[in-house]
């Protein structure tokens, strides 16, 4: 009599978070104010129809000229794909909130943007480090690069690439989203991880460690690897006579650089910033440094950067639109 007694409220309480198990989300908007909403909406889009037609703009040059069929224009391509298919898993929503002042995403919807998040963030790292390697063989290894950067190679690379990111954010989203979640309202404009794990009834003490450790180790990996990688390159290209090599060597390594410690600054300033800096504004600045300046910076810092890349957009600009871009 007394086990069932203490069974009964056990089997209520259950019952309980069943009925009142989370079926959406709601986000946070850009503002509470309706007029600032609406110039979110016009500085999100401005800034998410830049990105997307920037990198759609470098792929179309890269695939219009032939002599940007290259391995490293290859990976360049497939980074600038995946920043316009990564700053669309979010900023639609956000611009859609703002527009509508609905500030709702359903379970399934929620559980698609982490996915898919985890999935693009982990392919621009990826591909990062992988172009590091052809710049590396590049430079200091040219007479072997068309020997080690064969195509077959850089297929297998990006498919690597690829498919480990796409193992990871399947490993971590349903890490995530097997926890019983007691509240609805996330801090962020989109779903992300931590702010899910704040929001759960579950213990998410595992969750943390595996989010915390894998992000250190392949942070940690890809960062040392291509640190490495410049210690090499820097210390060849001081030791090439020609002042005209150094500069072509220089500038198809500096936009890649550049673009590194931008994910990767944006990325530690938002996941690894002290608790002191954080507050609901300061986690929405580091949200939008993290989603949206990548994909947004990295065609323009390779077309104000690569001299190939100026001149291919030029040809391409005036054969398919009559006009020559002024870059």
């Amino acid at each position: 009599m007394g086990s069932t007694c203490r069974i009964q409220p056990i089997l209520q309480e259950n019952e309980m978070l069943n009925e009142t198990a989370v079926t959406e989300f709601l986000l946070m908007g850009f503002s509470d104010i309706r007029d600032l909403e609406i110039l979110g909406f016009v500085i999100f889009l401005s800034i998410y129809s830049t990105a997307v037609t920037g990198n759609l703009l470098l792929v179309l040059t890269i695939i219009q000229n032939r002599h940007l069929h290259s391995p490293m224009y290859y990976f360049l391509g497939n980074l600038s794909v995946l920043d316009a298919f990564y700053i669309s898993v979010t900023v639609p929503k956000l611009m859609a909130m703002s527009l509508t002042n609905n500030k709702l995403i359903s379970f399934s919807g929620c559980v698609v943007q982490v996915f898919l998040v985890i999935t693009f963030a982990g392919s621009e790292l990826s591909f990062l480090t992988v172009m590091a390697y052809d710049r590396y063989v590049a430079i200091c290894h040219p007479l072997q690069y068309m020997l080690v950067m064969k195509w077959n190679a850089c297929f297998q690379m990006a498919a690597s690439a690829w498919i480990c990111s796409l193992i990871y954010a399947v490993v971590q989203t349903a890490n995530t989203f097997k926890l019983h979640f007691c509240r609805s309202t996330i801090k962020q404009f989109f779903c992300d991880i931590p702010q899910l794990l704040i929001i759960s009834c579950t213990d998410t003490t595992a969750n943390l460690w595996l989010t915390v450790a894998v992000m250190i180790s392949l942070g940690s990996f890809c960062f040392f690897f291509i640190l490495v990688s410049y210690g090499f390159i820097f210390s060849t290209v001081f030791k090439i006579q020609s002042a005209q090599a150094r500069y072509k060597a220089f500038s198809t390594c500096i936009p890649h650089l550049i673009v590194f410690c931008l994910f990767l600054s944006t990325a530690m300033f938002s996941y690894f910033r002290p608790k002191s800096m954080s507050s609901p504004s300061v986690d929405l600045l580091a949200a939008v440094l993290y989603i949206v300046l990548p994909p947004l910076m990295n065609p323009i810092i390779y077309s104000l950067r690569n001299k190939e890349i100026q001149e291919a957009m030029q040809k391409m600009s005036k054969k398919l639109f009559g006009f020559q871009l002024v870059i």
